[in-house]
């Protein structure tokens, strides 16, 4: 009985039922650890962090060799037949190593979602601020002393008008005799501009009417209108074409002025010209010519008498040049000369005197451009003008000329200029005189909407010592406020002095003050 108790045939079930027990076991642990290890493959390929884990440095063979970063635990695989013997260290270094280099030849990420190419701003849920350099600017302020009106579309062309309307009054002391009127005065300007892509034309015009409402003076209508038409022509080349008319009624402080005249003559100017430019890299050069056609009226004396002009009717051309050396863009000296003459239609005036000629002037100056801060012209040179009637002696000055214009401060601008002119004259054995003029006007803003402005000049004139006349010395000043209630509407004021000193006979005065509205559009 106890040899069958050894011998019996459960002993091989048994044994069989221990092999099923320990298979069963050991594929209970494989299972976790292949979860534990797609779980972390997945997570090394979604966080930024964990992928250069698995970046490491090629070798010489071209094999990623292990630096010690890769996350343990993750280097196994359910599916790798290596990885079944993960019980030695050795083992499992390598099936680390062989995971490694699988993970970092198929699943590493491209360099368009890493490396310097990776905004940082992806991972954030709220973006950064601008700068303040980057926010929107502020608007600046409206400047109504400076701010132009929008204007009138007319076709392609933008009118701008302009009406002031003013009462005014004025005083003038000419030795003994006082005259004192008070007067409405008209004020009208426009600007027609051109808006096209190529050439522009420009339009101005303006006009003064006065109408006496009390007392006794002379009414000084005037009105001019010009216009310039510039043409963009190519290889940096320039063409204007001018035309103008002006009428005016003869100043009685004009040295040419009837004397006792209860109305002084109209005068017409009608002018015309063209010009070219052109730049020739370090030099500029210019040309033009202008025609003059100018027309008197006839006066009116005190007692009635009218007195006939005509003899004064003239035509007048010059012909002008200019080269420029350009030192700089701010800097360019000049020489320029002329020639020019003056037909009468009556061959002799009243006086007998053939007052027909000719003219010729030279200059040399210099052109200055600092932008907004100084620009202008300054030029000095010779003029000389003579006559078909030998008894007229040549007329011959140095010239100076200056127009300059300078910003000392912002909102003040000073504009100076200097003019030498040689100017012919109606008394009898009087060939003409030299004017210098120098004038200044000082524009000062005072306020955003308040304009200050002040104006003085000085205009010599030089008679040949051989004349019957004398010199003359005039002497102006005025000053002005304007006040800009809005875009469209300006009051302005003004109060002004002129006297005319004369070596010989009694001087000349004139006070005038005035107030008034402008309206622009």
């Amino acid at each position: 009985m106890g040899h069958w108790r050894h011998t019996s045939s459960l002993t091989p079930l048994r044994a069989a039922g221990v092999a099923v027990s320990v298979a069963l076991a050991g594929l209970e642990l494989a299972v976790p650890t292949s979860a534990l290890a797609q779980s972390a493959r997945t997570a090394a390929s979604s966080s930024p962090l964990a992928q250069s884990a698995y970046i490491a440095t090629p070798d010489a063979t071209g094999d990623q060799q292990d630096d010690g970063t890769t996350i343990p635990g993750a280097a196994a695989s359910a599916d790798d037949p290596s990885g079944a013997n993960t019980d030695t260290p050795n083992g499992a270094s390598a099936n680390t190593s062989a995971t490694t280099r699988q993970t970092t030849s198929g699943d590493q990420p491209s360099d368009e979602t890493t490396g310097s190419i990776l905004d940082e701003d992806m991972m954030r849920l709220n973006t950064r601020e601008a700068p303040l350099d980057e926010r929107r600017l502020r608007k600046p302020d409206v400047n109504l002393s400076t701010e132009e009106t929008p204007g009138i579309r007319v076709g392609t062309f933008v009118l701008r008008p302009t009406v002031t309307q003013s009462i005014n009054t004025e005083t003038q002391k000419d030795g003994d005799v006082k005259q004192t009127r008070a007067f409405l005065e008209t004020d009208m300007k426009t600007t027609l501009t051109s808006d096209w892509a190529l050439h522009q034309l420009l339009i101005t015009s303006e006009g003064a009417w006065q109408k006496n409402v009390s007392g006794e003076g002379e009414e000084q209508p005037d009105f001019r209108i010009n216009g310039d038409l510039r043409l963009d022509l190519p290889e940096e080349t320039t063409a204007h074409i001018t035309g103008g008319y002006h009428f005016y009624r003869e100043d009685t402080d004009d040295p040419n002025a009837i004397q006792n005249a209860n109305q002084q003559s109209d005068v017409q100017e009608f002018t015309l010209g063209a010009s070219i430019e052109r730049d020739f890299g370090i030099l500029r050069g210019s040309t033009g010519i202008d025609f003059t056609r100018t027309i008197y009226s006839d006066a009116t004396l005190s007692d009635g008498t009218v007195v006939s002009l005509s003899d004064r009717d003239q035509t007048s051309g010059t012909l002008r040049g200019r080269i420029g050396y350009e030192l700089s863009p701010a800097l360019i000296p000049f020489i320029e000369g002329n020639v020019g003459k003056t037909v009468y239609d009556q061959t002799t005036d009243v006086a007998g005197y053939q007052r027909s000629g000719d003219s010729y002037g030279a200059k040399v100056g210099v052109e200055v451009d600092l932008g907004e801060k100084l620009r202008g012209e300054v030029g000095v040179g010779y003029e000389i003008a003579s006559f078909d009637d030998n008894r007229l002696s040549d007329i011959d000055a140095t010239v100076l000329d200056a127009s300059v214009r300078w910003s000392p401060l912002r909102g003040t601008d000073i504009d100076f200029g200097l003019q030498t002119s040689l100017q012919p004259s109606t008394t009898p054995g009087v060939a003409g005189y030299i004017s210098r003029a120098m004038t200044t006007t000082v524009t000062h803003q005072l306020r955003d909407n308040l304009v200050g402005t002040f104006l003085g000049g000085i205009t010599l004139r030089d008679y040949p010592s051989d004349s019957t006349i004398s010199d003359e010395t005039v002497y102006t000043t005025s000053a002005g406020l304007t006040w800009n209630i809005n875009r469209y509407l300006d009051l302005t004021s003004t109060i002004g002095y002129e006297l005319t000193s004369r070596k010989v006979g009694a001087d000349s005065q004139q006070w005038r003050a005035g107030v008034g509205l402008k309206l622009k559009r």
